[in-house]
């Protein structure tokens, strides 16, 4: 089980990143677009200016039952030991052990 705070600290990212998606991917696009340097260096500097915990880049994927951040599969949403336990019991629909 991970520790309570970075899982609280990711949920808290993640709504930060939410919040922010608009006015970031519009900031991002027009940097894209713009032609003038000066005129992206401005753009930059209001994309700095937005806090650093809304960058989608600062989210971790964790497993919805125990918070674990590494090997997570992004299907499911759990860990490894949590997928592999959860589809012996059966409660993965679709999910059956490989044998050839």
């Amino acid at each position: 089980m991970a520790k309570k705070s970075m899982i609280a600290r990711d949920v808290k990212r993640k709504k930060m990143v939410e919040r922010f998606a608009a006015k970031r991917s519009a900031l991002m696009e027009a940097f894209a677009n713009a032609a003038d340097p000066m005129e992206r260096l401005e753009i930059h500097r209001k994309i700095q200016q937005l806090p650093r915990n809304s960058a989608p880049t600062r989210m971790r994927n964790r497993c919805w039952a125990t918070g674990k951040p590494r090997g997570v599969y992004r299907d499911f949403g759990l860990c490894r030991n949590q997928l592999r336990e959860r589809a012996h019991k059966g409660l993965l629909p679709g999910v059956v052990k490989s044998s050839w």
